[in-house]
């Protein structure tokens, strides 16, 4: 077989990674080369000694020249450049050929010798010698395997020399050690055979596993840009498409707001429908990016399951009679412990879906106690999910039976952030399904003994729309100072704050607002508000911009942020800053109960 030809099962070797191999052979040789060299000459000096008082005085010159010769050969190995791990790839066989032609040399010379030691007309000594020098060249030849030319190089000519000199002088006993010595040859060089291919293999196979690492590495590396560059992208599209539909929210909630009580005042609900839907996919994609950010941080404590699952019921039993569904949410009475809000959102995420990819029959939440755990089912009867599909419904964006995104059926977001919740609660999250029969998802949460539960409140969905202004307009005692390079939302936060009694003044950027509050009158027309966008013109963030303005000019007023921003460093470090911030597109409502919110702790914490 070529040594290009392929090993059974495998594929050609790749020129390349061929000479990486060949490249291995030449360092190991020549990583010994001058302790064998030293070895071989010390050795052949040796024997000459000893050969010179035992042969007969005529052949002592011989002895003497043939040992220089042997000495030469041997210095010339020493002494000739060496290969070295910094010859460039290409110049391997090379240096494999030299090698061979150096080692080649050696024996030849070497091989001469043997005629001198075998004339010893002494059997014993004959046969002392001929097993020293067997023993010798067989150590020599096995260091020799990894490079098979250089291996016969090596071994044929000095053990040729040793077994026909033993056949040529003759005598049972030199052919016995002649044929002793034929066979020698053969096995060390068919084993030294086997051992190379052995070799050969082993390095292929751990130059392949590095190929392979290298290219698992590039593909994990692949992967983590993707991802980045995904979040990054999902982050600059949700900023974008948040400041004019923030514009739109705040010019609609003002607008309903002079239309109340008219005809009009419905269309004006219609458009803030359709924003709050767009609003909803927003949001969605920013559970995303806070999630990846790390600033969700759980607050586990004992709740009751029946003050999730009322909620859960009043929440989707609309869309499930506008479906035509039945909704069951059973009572438990049990406890778990879990973070509210949070295993509230992993529930109507589950329910959602449920009911998206149901047609009839309905969707059943129930809970179980398990010992020590809990088991919260969400059981449908709808579509079913196929084996193939069973991890994939985890990922972002996928949606089954869905290839022309129908807008109805969602993001396809919801079970991703299922999932990413579920480990950062510790919940486990099961899927068993039968294609048309229906699915279960089930999650394990630790049990928890009755008590009483924080009243921390639900993040439950505003059923009343944005245009009937149910809350209550917060007393500021002062005018709100809005930092914005919107010109959009300037106008429409400005007429919102009008439509409502409220005193703002809305700024570009933080030289405009230092001259707001550098006028005369700052003092009798006080800042109660300080009211930022975190990413402004030229790459200045709201944040700093807001610290600065209350530093420089001593302000008391709380701040506020508000934001379209979805990056996860950004995110967190709005976090580290502990300041309140709200993402667009912000509703009137809400905006007024976080003002109020903000005003009321300020207001507590001047009395305090």
């Amino acid at each position: 077989m070529n040594k290009n030809d392929p090993a059974p099962g495998h594929l050609p070797l790749d020129p390349t990674l061929e000479m990486r191999v060949l490249r291995e052979h030449v360092a190991s040789l020549y990583a010994g080369h001058t302790t064998a060299i030293v070895a071989h000459m010390g050795f052949a000096i040796g024997i000459g000694c000893f050969g010179y008082f035992f042969v007969d005085p005529a052949f002592r010159l011989l002895i003497v020249a043939l040992i220089t010769a042997i000495v030469l050969v041997d210095l010339y190995a020493i002494a000739t450049p060496r290969w070295t791990p910094q010859v460039p790839l290409e110049e391997t066989p090379a240096w494999a050929r030299k090698y061979t032609r150096i080692v080649t040399a050696i024996s030849t010379v070497t091989a001469p010798s043997s005629l001198f030691l075998v004339s010893i007309q002494d059997s014993m000594l004959t046969t002392f010698v001929t097993v020293v020098i067997m023993g010798s060249w067989t150590r020599a030849v096995q260091a020799r395997w990894p490079l098979r030319t250089a291996m016969f190089g090596y071994g044929i000519p000095m053990m040729s020399g040793l077994i026909l000199s033993l056949a040529w002088y003759g005598g049972a006993l030199n052919w016995f050690l002649a044929g002793f010595a034929f066979v020698n040859l053969v096995l060390t060089l068919s084993e030294g055979v086997r051992q190379n291919k052995r070799l050969t293999a082993t390095l292929i196979l751990q130059f392949e596993n590095e190929a392979l690492a290298a290219q698992l590495r590039e593909q994990i590396a692949a992967t983590e840009r993707a991802s980045a560059e995904k979040t990054q992208f999902l982050a600059a599209a949700s900023h974008d498409l948040r400041q004019p539909m923030h514009a739109i929210a705040l010019f609609g909630a003002a607008l309903g707001n002079t239309l109340r009580h008219r005809p009009e005042e419905r269309n004006v609900e219609r458009l803030m429908r359709a924003v709050n839907a767009l609003g909803a996919s927003l949001d969605t994609m920013l559970d995303i990016s806070r999630l990846d950010a790390g600033v969700v941080e759980p607050e586990p404590h004992a709740l009751s399951l029946d003050e999730l699952f009322l909620p859960l019921h009043n929440t989707f039993s609309v869309q499930a009679e506008r479906r035509r569904l039945q909704l069951r949410v059973r009572a438990s009475g049990l406890w778990v412990r879990s973070d509210r809000q949070l295993l509230y959102r992993m529930l109507s995420n589950l329910v959602d879906n449920a009911l998206k990819y149901t047609r009839q029959g309905g969707v059943t939440v129930v809970a179980r106690s398990r010992g020590e755990q809990v088991w919260i089912e969400v059981r449908d009867t709808g579509i079913g999910i196929a084996p193939e599909q069973a991890e994939r419904i985890f990922e972002e964006f996928y949606q089954v039976n869905n290839p022309g995104r129908d807008r109805s059926r969602g993001l396809g977001i919801g079970l991703s952030i299922v999932r990413r919740l579920g480990r950062l609660l510790g919940h486990e999250v099961e899927m068993r399904s039968r294609p048309g029969r229906g699915t279960r998802f089930r999650l394990t949460v630790p049990l928890a003994e009755a008590g009483e539960a924080p009243r921390d409140g639900l993040p439950l969905p505003d059923s009343e729309s944005l245009v009937r202004h149910f809350f209550q307009v917060p007393e500021l005692g002062g005018r709100v100072l809005l930092i914005d390079d919107e010109e959009d939302i300037r106008e429409a936060m400005t007429e919102l704050m009008r439509a409502y009694g409220i005193d703002a003044v809305a700024v570009a950027d933080e030289d405009e607002a230092a001259e707001v509050l550098m006028q005369p009158d700052a003092d009798l027309n006080p800042v109660a508000l300080l009211m930022c966008d975190y990413r402004l013109a030229e790459g200045a963030e709201g944040l700093q911009v807001g610290l600065r303005l209350r530093e420089r000019f001593r302000l008391d007023a709380p701040m506020l942020l508000i934001t379209g921003e979805t990056a996860p460093e950004r995110l967190q470090r709005v976090r580290e800053w502990g300041v309140p911030v709200l993402f667009k597109p912000v509703s009137a409502a809400t905006l007024m109960q976080a003002i109020n919110e903000l005003v009321h702790v300020d207001a507590q914490a001047s009395e305090a």
